[in-house]
């Protein structure tokens, strides 16, 4: 069912944004989560369980999409990379921690604990500013221009920046491609299929396997759940913190790579670990060193890296219709894994870790072959030389 709410939140996620705002879209995306988690608190039919996963999904689907968008959009890009990157870190964290008050706190309790931020959020979103790229978008262009200087400090000159960002909005504003078959066209080819492939390596890799069914894994491995639980916390923790100081040093495309070899590795040896099953202290270490070997290795690249990439490389034109795309991939592959998952335990759990080790191995060739270095670039650089719609010469941000 959350596979399911993220299907549905997906295919309205990008028009959502492009018409309400991205900091409206957050207070909606903040009553779906305080909705779904009191359906679940106060349950007492199992349909209301159903409802509360699909709102929860809806929710997620949109914020996946809005809140790196929003992030990409306000920072600069020298710090770019390391914001979005932080919000995957509280991701992250966020399921760490819950991964421990789990373990003492009854579902019930759980969920109402899980409404708390989202409260926060919906208080604190009065004092956040909207997208300036949205605002000129939409012809705001006053409140685009204090917004940018809100965000950039009072002192900072933001004429150069503000420049550019409008010249290159009203070009491709001309382009008027706003339809979900514009995507389709032979310049968003490779766009298109950078997200696209990202999205797919994401879930492919075996994130929602290993997320949603790591009882079963440890319960086939002979590994205590708790002590499971409380090694992945502090994985999860340290590869995410270690993600936000590497990624605007060593690149998207680079640290990639180095994720993509990780998650294979990982996956090879919690595959491996089922070959000796005879040899249960073997297996359980060895299981737990590929579960840990993955997560480290997903975190530091595949987890948050596809989102930033999509946030870059679209025009504002066809944003929200590719954000929807990608977002829906992301969800249809999510639900195909954790639906198949059990079914390929029981095929043979060895070939199902193996196969995820494939894909990785696959990501990895994919990356090396079509995925753009973004580091460093701003957005409208970015987005003319991936799209190839126009020339961009930095020196005046002129546009041919």
């Amino acid at each position: 069912m959350l596979a399911v709410g993220g299907m549905i939140g997906a295919l309205v996620s990008g028009k959502t944004a492009d018409y309400f705002g991205h900091r409206t879209t957050m207070w909606i995306i903040n009553v779906f989560f305080i909705l779904g988690w009191l359906a679940i608190a106060f349950t007492k039919v199992s349909w209301l369980l159903d409802l509360g996963r699909l709102l929860q999904g809806i929710g997620i689907a949109l914020t996946s999409y809005v809140g790196n968008i929003f992030i990409a959009e306000i920072t600069p890009k020298n710090l770019r990379g390391g914001l979005v990157s932080l919000n995957s870190w509280m991701t992250g964290s966020g399921v760490a921690f819950v991964y421990l008050i789990g373990s003492v706190v009854k579902w019930r309790g759980l969920a109402l604990i899980g409404s708390i931020p989202c409260l926060l959020q919906i208080l604190c979103l009065f004092f956040i500013p909207e997208s300036p790229r949205w605002l000129v978008k939409n012809g705001r262009e006053k409140e685009f221009e204090g917004v940018l200087q809100r965000l950039r400090g009072k002192k900072a000159d933001i004429s150069p920046e503000a420049a550019e960002i409008k010249e290159y909005a009203e070009f491709i504003q001309l382009l008027s491609e706003n339809k979900f078959l514009d995507l389709f066209q032979k310049k968003y080819a490779r766009p298109i299929t950078v997200a696209v492939g990202l999205m797919l390596l994401t879930q492919f890799s075996g994130l929602t396997g290993y997320t949603f069914y790591m009882t079963n894994i440890f319960v086939l491995a002979g590994i205590s759940s708790e002590a499971g639980y409380v090694t992945l916390a502090v994985v999860k923790i340290l590869s995410t913190t270690l993600a936000i100081f590497l990624i605007d040093k060593s690149g998207r495309r680079t640290l990639l790579m180095v994720s993509a070899a990780g998650t294979c590795l990982g996956s090879l040896l919690t595959g491996f670990s089922f070959l000796l099953q005879d040899h249960h202290y073997w297996i359980s270490v060895l299981a737990l060193t590929g579960v840990s070997v993955y997560f480290v290795s997903f975190n530091l690249g595949i987890s948050g890296i596809p989102w930033i990439i999509m946030s870059e490389i679209f025009p504002i034109n066809v944003k929200g219709s590719a954000g929807s795309l990608c977002v829906l991939i992301y969800w249809i592959s999510s639900w195909a894994v954790s639906y198949t998952f059990n079914f390929l335990l029981q095929w043979s759990s060895t070939g199902t870790f193996i196969i995820f080790a494939a894909v990785s191995a696959l990501g990895f060739l994919f990356t090396v072959m079509l995925v753009p270095e973004t580091k460093g670039r701003s957005l409208e650089e970015i987005q003319a030389s991936v799209t190839r719609v126009l020339r961009y010469r930095n020196a005046k941000s002129s546009f041919v």
